[in-house]
């Protein structure tokens, strides 16, 4: 499974498929390769405000592919830094690029050591897409 799918070893991720990179107290999130690639086809995104509160695993938005409506949920509590407002006009960005170009939020957190432990790293992540359902 994880050669079909695209993995970053210095990501964190959820089981819920998305990824997080943490830098200089910023969190970047978006959806893993493997999310990107089971949706199909990204049409539009419902993103976050500015500045609106995130619960670690709770919902801030919606992804809508060719294929399904899914639930964003944010991996860490904190407030929302900035929105990938690319996004709006060019959904497709985060099939082209899930982790670059892609990225649909930056967390300012507010727990960021404590809650981190609940995040997989590269590794746990690949263990859990390759576990049967």
């Amino acid at each position: 499974m994880r050669d079909q799918y695209s993995i970053p070893e210095d990501l964190y991720y959820t089981k819920e498929h998305e990824w997080t990179r943490i830098e200089s107290g910023i969190v970047t999130v978006g959806i893993t390769d493997y999310a990107a690639k089971t949706l199909n086809d990204i049409v539009y995104l419902s993103l976050p405000s500015p500045d609106q509160d995130l619960k670690q695993l709770s919902s801030f938005g919606t992804v809508e592919s060719t294929k399904a409506v899914s639930e964003l949920y944010a991996p860490l509590s904190g407030k929302v830094a900035a929105v990938n407002s690319q996004l709006v006009n060019h959904p497709e960005l985060v099939n082209q690029s899930p982790y670059d170009q892609g990225w649909i939020i930056k967390i300012r957190p507010s727990d960021l050591e404590g809650e981190k432990e609940k995040l997989l790293d590269s590794k746990q992540y690949a263990a859990f897409l390759s576990s049967p359902d």
